[in-house]
């Protein structure tokens, strides 16, 4: 049972003049039907993956509207969908995460930049920059100037954003060019309102298919030589026609305050941050009315001149504010106003961080330097302690701890069906000592952290394989690769078994088969198991008989592959070992096998709540540790790092340790009594049936034993 978006999908169905409450995200999915889009497509990441799922699930209302959409393989098939506008004036919108996306898209995006689009191309970034990031830190910005494709970043309000998406559409067929818009995770999820306009059904669709295909025009292929004549066409005609647009239509905002010598220019998605660390200083309230005059870059590139230098030429001096490295509007900026001899001290990097998120702090450090650089008797502020308080608080807060608050990792969910594979892998590396290990992008890459500790890189989605290729050729002892069925198909299936194999090298790959794409919140794969398969599977923890990923592999030319469920920990161990010690020379596959456990709960808690409804016997698993019996060695915790695999004081007063402890978030997947059978620990863990709603035989038993077990104590 996926999580659903029934809710998410009847407000994208609002009309003219109603009121919709939602995420910024959401926001963009009902903007984009608002806007006529005619297809969509994507590949899901944090903080945009909503976008597609509610619209994956809405396909009824969206065959209905005629729009089609399509969850993407990878980024680079989602941008190469948009070459659809390129011939036809349709409008298309992709979506995925943050720079990781783009680079992997970016083949796409450079031969699209370069052809220039007929119909309205936008792609949505979600820009996963800064202290909440699960990724590298690199700005969209660098992508949108290499292929100069226009870039924005609206200021998050709903509205702001819901008009930017209808303007980056028009930007887009006036230049003839593909438009990125960068939302921050906060502007993603932030919360808020806007009126609604009637969904648009496209003139071109699913429904309201063309009848003559587009005229073969050799322009309009990316190929030397019309590739001359596009390099000059992007600067030339296509920028001066997007700067107009934007200059005609006001999609930059300005903000105009009563301080006369000094002013800020801030990237939009930067506003809100702005706008609370100004009324921290009493220079704003929270409604944005401001003393200090504001220009908001709702579009980051181009810039326009014109707007710049008239701006420019009011004050004394300026401050960009800008997040992240390098400079790159602040460096656009003053070469503008050297050329133009404009007489006004630009600052930014030099007063704000050169890296790093600009928190509300971060830029109130800033900005308060700034201004009491240029206004030094400015009695304006109600807060000129601003920065000493926020300093105090930490102090008394780091006091009254008494010690450094330890450190806490992100780390697998309780049941993980990835856990028990890196339990074993530690049993394996203590018999043959240290492994060299590729990582991957995906849940798996928390096994980098303790209690695991794996992993010498990550180098991209699906390229542990690829990864490992060098170390294969100079290491004594087999390096392993570990993906997962995520980033198998995503990149791993080419850029790394593919690879492996054109060479005829040996080497290990262990694919992590969960059956969805879970880090991103559990979308389905090529190789996800049927509704019914998932059902079948509910009171096991396996994802299913599929062999999609076993018969890629040995169409492709695999000879070595073992397949394994997780949570069989004698039985993953054993084929590790098994892999290593191989004098088969070639390509070694491991698939372990075992299904989300966040799926795999959302399916079983409603027959759970039913089934006790209903009055009908229900049955969980749990497990549990005898205090009598555990030691206080705590090596199962160190093999296990499951949160529900805990410690508590001893309630026998002679044991001054404390003893192994489970919880009740216990969901009953049996690694901890695994791990002590094959690492042969203690055995101190036992294993309980909890049954609700009891037959008579089972409730007779339970009396009996509970009577014996009295007199006995």
């Amino acid at each position: 049972m996926e999580r659903s978006f029934k809710k998410e999908i009847e407000a994208l169905k609002l009309g003219e003049g109603e009121i919709f409450q939602g995420e910024g995200i959401l926001a963009v999915t009902k903007a984009l039907l608002e806007s006529g889009v005619s297809y969509v497509g994507g590949y899901q990441g944090s903080p945009v993956s909503n976008l597609l799922d509610v619209m994956v699930q809405a396909k009824d209302y969206m065959k209905e509207l005629g729009v089609h959409v399509e969850a993407c393989a990878n980024e680079s098939s989602a941008a190469a969908m948009l070459g659809a506008s390129i011939n036809y004036p349709v409008r298309g919108a992709v979506t995925w995460k943050s720079i990781v996306g783009s680079n992997v898209a970016s083949d796409a995006l450079s031969h699209l930049s370069s052809v220039g689009v007929l119909g309205g191309s936008l792609i949505i970034i979600g820009e996963d920059y800064g202290e909440g990031s699960s990724i590298i830190q690199e700005r969209t910005h660098g992508i949108a100037l290499k292929s100069t494709i226009w870039l924005l970043d609206p200021r998050p309000n709903l509205q702001v954003i819901v008009n930017t998406v209808q303007k980056a559409f028009e930007l887009s067929e006036y230049s003839h060019t593909p438009v990125m818009m960068q939302l921050r995770i906060r502007a993603c999820h932030l919360q808020g309102t806007f009126i609604t306009k009637d969904n648009v059904k496209p003139n071109i669709s699913s429904i309201n298919k063309i009848k003559e295909v587009a005229q073969h025009n050799y322009d309009l292929i990316a190929h030397p030589p019309s590739t001359y004549a596009q390099e000059k066409l992007k600067y030339g005609q296509r920028a001066e026609l997007a700067k107009h647009y934007v200059a005609d239509n006001s999609l930059n905002e300005f903000f105009e305050g009563t301080i006369k010598e000094v002013a800020l220019i801030v990237q939009g998605g930067l506003y809100n941050n702005l706008i609370s660390s100004l009324e921290e200083m009493g220079l704003a309230d929270s409604l944005g009315n401001t003393k200090v005059s504001i220009y908001v870059l709702n579009v980051v590139h181009p810039l326009i001149p014109d707007e710049i230098i008239s701006y420019a030429k009011k004050f004394k001096a300026l401050l960009i504010i800008e997040e992240g490295q390098p400079q790159y509007i602040e460096q656009e900026l003053g070469l503008l106003l050297h050329k133009e001899k404009i007489n006004v001290d630009l600052k930014g990097k030099d007063i704000l961080p050169m890296a790093g998120e600009y928190t509300s702090e971060v830029i109130y450090k800033g900005v308060f330097s700034f201004i009491n650089n240029y206004i030094p008797d400015f009695q304006n502020f109600s807060n000129l302690n601003y920065n000493v308080e926020i300093d105090q608080l930490r102090n008394e807060a780091s006091s009254f701890l008494g010690e450094v608050v330890p450190a806490r990792p992100p780390g697998f969910c309780t049941g993980c069906p990835e856990r028990p594979f890196f339990s074993a892998l530690k049993m394996v590396e203590k018999d043959i000592g240290k492994i060299h290990v590729s990582t991957d992008i995906g849940c798996h890459s928390f096994a980098t952290f303790a209690p695991f500790s794996f992993g010498q890189s990550i180098l991209g989605y699906g390229m542990s394989l690829a990864s490992s290729a060098g170390v294969q050729s100079f290491s004594e002892k087999r390096p392993i690769a570990i993906m997962g069925d995520g980033g198998f198909w995503h990149n791993g299936l080419l850029s790394g078994v593919a690879s492996r194999l054109l060479n005829n090298s040996d080497g290990i790959l262990v694919i992590l088969q969960n059956g969805y794409t879970s880090a991103t919140g559990t979308q389905d794969l090529i190789s996800t198991p049927e509704s019914s398969n998932r059902l079948a599977a509910a009171s096991k923890s396996s994802t299913s008989t599929d062999k999609t990923i076993e018969k890629a592999l040995e169409g492709l030319g695999v000879e070595w592959i073992k397949t394994v469920h997780t949570y069989e920990v004698g039985a993953v161990k054993k084929v590790i070992a098994e892999a290593f010690k191989s004098s088969f020379n070639g390509l070694k596959v491991i698939i372990a096998e075992g299904e989300c456990q966040l799926e795999r709960q959302r399916r079983l808690k409603p027959i759970k709540a039913n089934a006790i409804k209903m009055n009908k016997r229900f049955v969980r698993v749990k497990y549990g540790v005898d205090e009598a019996t555990c030691t206080g060695d705590h090596s199962c915790i160190r093999l296990s790092g499951c949160p529900t695999l805990t410690v508590k004081p001893s309630s026998d007063p002679l044991k001054v340790d404390p003893v192994a402890h489970i919880t009740d978030g216990c969901v009953g997947c049996g690694l901890c009594g695994e791990n002590a059978i094959e690492a042969t620990l203690c055995p101190s863990f036992y294993k309980a049936e909890i049954i609700n709603n009891p037959n008579l035989k089972e409730r007779f038993v339970s009396w009996l034993r509970n009577k014996v077990i009295g007199l006995l104590s």
